[in-house]
C-alpha cells in the first residue's frame, strides 16, 4: 500500500463545505498553546453554526474558540476549564450556552476511548458531587466508580508543529496538550501545523499522529512572539 496523500488547500476559506450545522468539533489546545488559530478564526465567515465544541476551555479573549463564541456559533460546550470566559458563564447563566462540565482527566480519558473503540470507562473522580448527577454509579472492590461515555466528533480541529506532505505529524513540548487524542476520534482531522516538509524529513520515531488520521493539513498564520502568537502573512 502507498503513502496516503492529502488533498491539496490554497486557502483557509476552502475549508467551508467540511463543517455543517449542529456538528461535534474536537478543538485542540490548553488555553491558546496548541490551538489551531487559523482556522477557528475562520469560523465565523462560514455559513454553518450551532457547533457543539468539546475543548478544554473556550478560547482567549479574542483568539481560538472565544471569537467563534462571539460570532454566536456555540450552542453547546464540552469541556473542562470555561471560567476564563466569563461572557460564555453570563450565557449559560441565562440559559443561551448549554454546558457539560467534565474534569479534564476525564474529558482527555473519554476522547482517547473514543479514538480507541471503547463505550466508555468507571471513574472515581466527581463521585458524590452534582457533577455526577444522573450517571450512572456502580461500586467495583468497594469504591465507587462513576461511568463516562466516549466522545466521538465529526471534525477535529487539532494544531501540530510539523506536518511532512503525507500527513503524519509532530507537536511542540505542551502544544501537545489533546491534539494526538482528538486525532483518533473524530470522522474527519483538519490539521494547522507551523511548517510543512518533504516525507521522510520526520524521523518515524519522533511522530506522534500517524498520517493515517489527518486528512486535511493547512499551515498557521500564526507564529509565536513571547506569550502571544500573532498574525503573519
Amino acid at each position: 500500500m502507498g503513502v496516503r496523500k492529502l488533498e491539496k488547500l490554497k486557502t483557509v476559506d476552502e475549508l467551508e463545505p467540511l463543517f455543517k450545522d449542529r456538528m461535534r468539533l474536537l478543538v485542540g489546545g490548553f488555553g491558546i498553546s496548541g490551538t489551531p488559530l487559523t482556522v477557528l478564526h475562520a469560523l465565523p465567515g462560514f455559513k454553518a453554526g450551532d457547533y457543539e465544541v468539546v475543548s478544554n476551555n473556550l478560547g482567549d479573549y479574542g483568539k481560538g474558540l472565544h471569537k467563534v463564541f462571539e460570532a454566536g456559533k456555540i450552542a453547546k460546550a464540552i469541556g473542562s476549564f470555561f471560567t476564563i470566559n466569563k461572557e460564555a458563564v453570563t450565557a449559560w447563566s441565562k440559559g443561551e450556552l448549554a454546558i457539560d462540565l467534565l474534569p479534564q482527566g476525564t474529558l482527555a480519558e473519554a476522547i482517547r476511548c473514543g479514538g480507541a473503540g471503547i463505550g466508555g470507562f468507571y471513574t472515581p473522580t466527581v463521585v458524590g458531587t452534582k457533577l455526577a448527577e444522573g450517571k450512572e454509579v456502580r461500586e467495583i472492590d468497594g469504591v465507587r466508580y462513576l461511568f463516562e461515555k466516549a466522545i466521538k466528533g465529526d471534525l477535529a480541529l487539532i494544531k501540530a508543529a510539523k506536518a511532512d506532505k503525507a500527513g503524519n505529524l509532530i507537536y511542540h513540548t505542551t502544544a501537545r496538550n489533546f491534539n494526538p487524542v482528538m486525532a483518533t476520534a473524530a470522522a474527519t482531522v483538519i490539521a494547522e501545523v507551523d511548517e510543512i516538509v518533504e516525507i521522510g524529513e520526520l524521523r518515524p520515531e519522533e511522530i506522534i499522529t500517524p498520517h493515517i488520521y489527518v486528512d486535511y493539513v493547512v499551515k498557521s498564520k500564526y507564529v509565536k512572539k513571547g506569550d502571544d502568537y500573532v498574525e503573519v502573512n
